[in-house]
């Protein structure tokens, strides 16, 4: 299956604007809200609680847009998700948005008491079940786990029919931000890598 690279902010916007409509599941039988409506509501809800964490914020916009790209596969939807939106936004988007499925299964052990969606209950067996006590200790150590469960904390409550979370075009602006922040890395890693001389035995 071949795998799709976003390389411009208009390739990804195109695509947010594209999950208008689409859902989870293709039959519709999942979460209450479409893509569009779920991305706005979880993004928003990062902004508030995490103000100044901009690619938190773009990871929790984009981190469902697998299942745009390959309805119906919802074990692999964050990967897909991740490999998207690497070139253009990032390592660090892309791991929380990759992490995003685990942190589901990390909370579904570490505090099942908490209430999931009907739909997320659904896929978490297909995504791997709760965490073993290992696996999350192991989860617990990675430096963006304490990022990836307020992402998935908010992908959870991103879900109210009806309620209004802006409009896609507001984030334009901060994709834009971090797209550039990623192609200027890129481009001192390439100067850098040209000109470090080459070592002679």
């Amino acid at each position: 299956m071949t795998r799709v690279e976003l390389r411009t902010v208009d390739e990804l916007m195109d695509l947010l604007h594209a999950c208008r409509g689409a859902w989870d599941t293709p039959d519709r039988s999942g979460d209450p809200v479409d893509l569009h409506d779920h991305a706005l509501q979880t993004a928003a809800l990062l902004r508030r609680s995490r103000p100044s964490d901009k690619e938190l914020q773009l990871a929790g916009l984009v981190h469902d847009i697998g299942h745009r790209l390959r309805p119906g596969d919802d074990a692999g939807h964050a990967d897909t998700a991740a490999d998207a939106v690497r070139p253009l936004l990032g390592q660090r988007v892309a791991r929380l948005v990759r992490l995003h499925v685990p942190a589901k299964r990390y909370l579904a052990m570490s505090d099942p008491a908490r209430g999931l969606s009907p739909q997320s209950a659904l896929t978490l067996e297909v995504q791997g079940g709760p965490m073993t006590p290992a696996e999350a200790a192991a989860f617990a150590r990675d430096p963006l786990a304490e990022d990836a469960v307020t992402l998935r904390q908010a992908d959870d409550a991103g879900k109210v029919v009806g309620l209004d979370a802006g409009v896609l075009e507001d984030w334009r602006p901060v994709a834009e931000m971090i797209a550039e922040r990623v192609r200027h890395h890129s481009l001192e890693q390439a100067h850098f890598t040209d000109f470090t001389p080459s070592l002679r035995s």
